[in-house]
């Protein structure tokens, strides 16, 4: 069942119940206070008719005059007997079956009033006490009139609530499609995007509703799924090419060596050529490794307390131990007293292969003797670090590329590197909820600014 029929279906079912109840409340209340005012008038009947008979020696004759005139604008069908306390009929007037039992006079004497219905006749019996003796006074009569309004009245009802049910079930149809109008509009939207049209986005995300969250989430999806498939297709190209140059080359070195018979030195440069770019190989491979470890999920990461200082200055010794003509110094702007202020969550090793990329980096394009220098400070909510070398630089054009896996400037590419440096540390740092900033200047050096979060829970 679509939605469409399920939203009217349940509107008009809760329309229906509400009607229900409203209708039944009425017509109960209705039928009930019916019931109250005739025999309100019933008992009136019998006082009078009890005053009539009972007392006519003892009123003035204007009050007996006004008795008769009550007593005979008789109700339909009314019926009025006396009985003598001992059971006998004293006085009756009307025509009419009415049960009278021992026990409903028994009732009404230990009660001295008593109403019940015998069939459509409302009975109404009091005790009256006289100086003649105490008498059981009883008035009958059918409600014609009030049972023919209520008849009429639950009859308005069932009419009205059927015609009600069909204007609702129509307002409901076209309710149900007004307000999913903007999901079908969504959902058109959506099946024109395709994997070759994912810059298309949906319209009516600017609004505040529902509706429109839905359509700014999925297109915030879309964009992720954009930036993906980029990054895909450019990881893709640039892994092929950076892995076909050393395979081409450990080839070429190979078929040249096997082509002729060739001296022993020949055979052992044709050998450690290959290992050197068997290493490379290797190191390209651990680098790819690296690069999809850290695209994983932050929750599927084993995270614990780190200390940030010390990740720092394990970074660097290994970057000194991997780069010993380039000096590198780590510095403390403010040390904290409180050494838990130093405390983040994270993922060790990551952590250790994001800095030592950036250190790497830094030695990479520096010059031998010069130093590369890290101060550690302490942010709002978290600790920065700041790598300064005073290196060869990035162009302007070429700085906004950093972060793409494989990119290498135009004025490195005789600096042997593969360029997944930084963009595997920014996404470690990424994974982490932390930022990474590159700035640079060419000839006077590079700086990348770290930012991660204090110890909080991922």
């Amino acid at each position: 069942m679509s939605i469409r029929n399920k939203l009217t279906l349940r509107f008009a079912g809760i329309f229906a119940l509400l009607l229900i109840l409203f209708s039944l409340t009425v017509y109960y209340f209705t039928s009930d206070y019916r019931q109250r005012e005739f025999f309100d008038s019933t008992r009136e009947r019998a006082l009078v008719a009890a005053h009539l008979m009972l007392e006519a020696d003892e009123v003035s004759e204007a009050r007996h005059e006004q008795d008769l005139r009550l007593f005979y604008r008789t109700l339909p069908e009314e019926i009025v007997r006396i009985y003598t306390e001992d059971g006998k009929l004293f006085f009756d007037e009307g025509k009419g079956d009415l049960l009278i039992t021992p026990e409903f006079i028994e009732k009404v004497k230990r009660e001295k009033q008593v109403e019940e219905e015998q069939d459509n006749r409302q009975v109404v019996g009091i005790y009256y006490p006289d100086n003649q003796g105490n008498f059981i006074v009883v008035a009958s009569d059918i409600d014609r009139f009030s049972l023919r309004k209520l008849r009429n009245l639950k009859n308005i009802m069932i009419v009205g609530f059927f015609a009600s049910m069909l204007v609702v079930l129509v307002a409901g149809w076209f309710f149900s499609k007004s307000v999913l109008q903007p999901i079908t509009k969504i959902v058109s939207e959506v099946e024109k995007i395709s994997a070759l049209d994912l810059h298309l986005r949906l319209t009516g995300a600017e609004g505040h509703d529902e509706l429109s969250q839905l359509a700014n989430t999925f297109n915030k999806m879309l964009d992720r799924l954009e930036t993906s498939f980029e990054m895909q297709s450019t990881f893709v190209s640039s892994a092929s090419h950076e892995l076909r140059t050393p395979l081409t080359a450990m080839i070429g070195e190979l078929e040249v060596a096997l082509m002729q018979k060739r001296e022993p030195e020949e055979y052992q440069r044709v050998l450690a050529s290959t290992l050197d770019d068997a290493r490379m190989l290797a190191r390209l491979s651990n680098g790819l490794l690296q690069i999809a470890q850290a695209s994983t999920d932050v929750s599927t990461i084993k995270l614990k307390p780190l200390r940030f200082d010390e990740l720092i200055l394990s970074a660097q010794q290994e970057a000194k131990k991997r780069q010993p003509e380039i000096k590198f110094e780590v510095n403390f702007e403010a040390y904290p007293e409180d050494e838990e202020a130093l405390i983040l969550n994270g993922n060790e090793s990551l952590l250790m292969v994001a800095f030592l990329n950036v250190f790497e980096n830094a030695g990479k394009f520096s010059r031998k003797g010069q130093t590369v220098s890290a101060s550690i400070g302490i942010a709002k909510k978290g600790f920065t670090v700041l790598v300064k070398d005073r290196g060869i630089g990035i162009q302007p054009n070429d700085l906004v590329n950093v972060f793409v896996p494989f990119f290498r400037a135009q004025n490195v590419r005789d600096i042997s590197g593969h360029g997944i440096g930084l963009p595997l540390a920014e996404r470690i740092i990424k994974l982490h909820q932390g930022t990474i900033q590159v700035n640079s200047k060419i000839g006077e050096g590079t700086e990348v600014f770290v930012y991660l979060p204090a110890r909080r829970t991922f």
